[in-house]
């Protein structure tokens, strides 16, 4: 992410003043980037955060072995993408017993999070067309919470609409029965074992990927540089003229 760090540093006062924008050749960008020094034990740090937050178990344990950095727990990295999965192929109940294996204290704790995943099995028996069980379900577990939480009546009342339309397609809150939803449940629970677990809930890298566009559409407005545009290859490419 060198780029980024001098992108940054190209933010200075004068340019701001400059009433005219300022042309870097791309060997005097290359120069200025080979400049900005990064220790690669940072780099490695970073691509190991975004490996474990993600799950990519077998992953991260080979650019452990080949980067040499400091050692993870892969058990719990599995665990928590068991309990991920099975929420995103709708066994909300298989999940949250796992997530009681983990640390019960996560849902004790997160009562938005635990309403959500009964949420979701609420969604779940509709989608099954389990009719009768899904209105003693929410009346049981779901109302009450529903009268301690504005919010939480409101997300029940919006799912118990689903069950007023025979064709769901055309409900106006069919996309809770998309598969966006159980994404989001699933990151949702992701993100509370992580923080139990004393990581923190978001990769590293994706924000300083946003930061770096940031970073150059501010300065495109007072400088004509080559520029990344496509993140995946990370190639300098001269602006259009």
């Amino acid at each position: 992410m060198s780029l980024f760090w001098f992108v940054v540093g190209q933010l200075n006062p004068v340019e701001r003043m400059s009433t005219s924008k300022k042309v870097i050749t791309r060997a005097e960008w290359e120069k200025k980037l080979n400049d900005v020094k990064i220790r690669k034990e940072d780099m490695n740090k970073l691509v190991m955060n975004f490996l474990v937050t993600e799950g990519y178990v077998e992953a991260a344990e080979k650019f452990r072995m080949e980067s040499g950095t400091e050692h993870i727990d892969l058990a719990t990295i599995t665990d928590r993408m068991a309990v991920k999965m099975a929420v995103q192929c709708g066994n909300v109940e298989d999940a949250i017993e796992k997530v009681n294996d983990l640390n019960p204290e996560i849902l004790d704790t997160n009562p938005q999070l635990f309403f959500h995943l009964q949420q979701q099995r609420l969604i779940e028996l509709i989608r099954n067309g389990k009719v009768e069980e899904a209105l003693e379900f929410a009346q049981e577990e779901l109302a009450p919470r529903g009268e301690e939480n504005p919010n939480f009546l409101e997300e029940l009342e919006r799912t118990i609409a689903l069950l007023a339309f025979e064709d769901v397609s055309n409900c106006p809150v069919g996309e809770l029965l998309g598969i966006s939803q159980r994404l989001k449940t699933a990151s949702e629970v992701n993100a509370a074992i992580l923080t139990s677990q004393s990581h923190e809930k978001d990769p590293k890298l994706p924000s300083l990927l946003k930061m770096l566009i940031w970073a150059q559409n501010q300065l495109d407005e007072k400088a004509i540089y080559p520029h990344i545009n496509d993140l995946s290859t990370a190639m300098l490419e001269d602006p259009a003229t």
